[in-house]
């Protein structure tokens, strides 16, 4: 049996003189310097990952269109998540210019840093979201649990959108917390929806110093009993990652949380629900 295509569904790059990084305050200084393709390729040799997604990190145009041109000069990188302001009337011209390159897949606003946490469902938005639909674009959710309930209502609303929850909504479980009943029960109705899914990235981060697989077992077992594993995907969330641990690290504990998965489950985690997902064209490095 030839080994399966495995994907990082869901890593970073920026290049600080760009100015558009409004998150990285002293609170992120180790990753504020300029990461880039070559900073990353010998992690993906090493374990044997065929590509990426590379998901944006600033809420600009221009970020989206330096990232399509990293993708031009560099094989692994097989899909990108931009950045389109979705209550803008002019969106769907944004879109379709964007969609003029084959790695485009896709959008990604930055919920967790609006405070009006039913921002998703404002009229304009929706009808931007049936215009990512009707491209066959896809939505990256950056929810925390306070957006879990009014994204149910969107993903109703919008069953032709492939969705996916990033970083499992980020549940609140720094110092070993309890990821709560609120959490448990908004995620598994959205796994009832069948446009509906989740990436197992980001948990180091929320977790904290002494992250481990014990402490993120409760959230990996909860969405893979809920979402199964053709519906989740795993991603690196690198360099974001190195705030609280190294790439090397992520992948070990993440291959001990799916170590009771099937050989055919754990494909679909590591790479098969990716391509499915985003439509990627990939093959072996």
């Amino acid at each position: 049996m030839p080994d399966p295509v495995q994907i990082d569904a869901h890593q970073h790059f920026w290049q600080i003189s760009r100015g558009d990084y409004d998150w990285m305050s002293d609170e992120v200084a180790a990753i504020r310097h300029d990461i880039l393709p070559p900073d990353l390729a010998p992690l993906l040799a090493r374990h044997d990952i065929a590509g990426t997604v590379v998901v944006q990190a600033a809420a600009t145009l221009a970020e989206t269109e330096f990232l399509l041109g990293l993708a031009q000069d560099n094989r692994f990188i097989k899909g990108i998540v931009g950045w389109v302001d979705l209550d803008d009337i002019a969106a769907p011209e944004a879109l379709d210019h964007l969609s003029q390159s084959p790695v485009f897949k896709g959008v990604r606003p930055m919920l967790q840093d609006i405070s009006e946490t039913d921002w998703i469902a404002r009229p304009r938005v929706l009808d931007n979201l049936a215009q990512l639909a009707k491209r066959g674009l896809r939505l990256d959710a950056l929810v925390t649990p306070r957006h879990l309930p009014i994204l149910a209502k969107v993903a109703q609303s919008c069953p032709d959108l492939p969705i996916v929850i990033d970083h499992c909504a980020k549940p609140v479980i720094a110092q070993g917390a309890d990821a709560g009943s609120g959490w448990r029960d908004d995620m598994a109705r959205l796994a009832q929806l069948p446009n509906v899914m989740c990436k197992i990235s980001g948990l180091p981060n929320e977790a904290g110093p002494g992250w481990s697989a014990t402490g993120l077992r409760q959230v990996v077992d909860h969405v893979l009993e809920e979402f199964g594993p053709d519906r989740l995907m795993w991603g690196s969330d690198w360099p974001v990652l190195n705030l609280a641990g190294d790439y090397a690290g992520w992948r070990d504990t993440s291959k001990q949380l799916l170590g009771g998965l099937t050989h055919t489950e754990r494909a679909q985690v590591f790479g098969g629900t990716a391509q499915r997902f985003y439509k990627l064209e990939v093959s072996k490095l």
